[in-house]
């Protein structure tokens, strides 16, 4: 079993800043990528930053310039720096991770989602 837990959401006024983290644990051989997807209500799930194992990272273009993804791949964790937030960027934001687990096979976990509110 793997589990996908997230932390750091909260609520914060228009171009303030919150960092969340991402850790996963379990039975994992290694982890090719991690990133983070956000769904607002009413939308689909869409997604914000990845970073992969080499260090490769993509983000949506609305976040461009005020997010910022980054790894510890020691500690399997991920991190998202968001700054200058916006009320549009209000969402539950959901952790995900492509894996190689202990059993050798190539799998995708999410986290339970953490809530972020931008708002004043």
């Amino acid at each position: 079993q793997v589990q996908v837990v997230e932390s750091g959401g909260g609520l914060v006024q228009p171009g303030g800043s919150l960092r969340l983290s991402c850790v996963a644990s379990g039975r994992i051989f290694s982890i090719n990528a991690m990133g983070w997807y956000r769904q607002a209500p009413g939308n689909q799930r869409e997604l914000v930053a990845a970073r992969g194992s080499g260090g490769s990272t993509i983000y949506a273009e609305s976040v461009k310039g005020r997010f910022t993804i980054s790894r510890d791949n020691a500690k399997n964790t991920v991190y998202l720096q968001m700054n200058s937030l916006k009320p549009e960027d209000t969402a539950v934001y959901y952790c995900h991770t492509n894996l190689l687990d202990s059993d050798y096979r190539v799998r995708d976990y999410w986290g339970q989602g953490t809530q972020v509110t931008v708002s004043s």
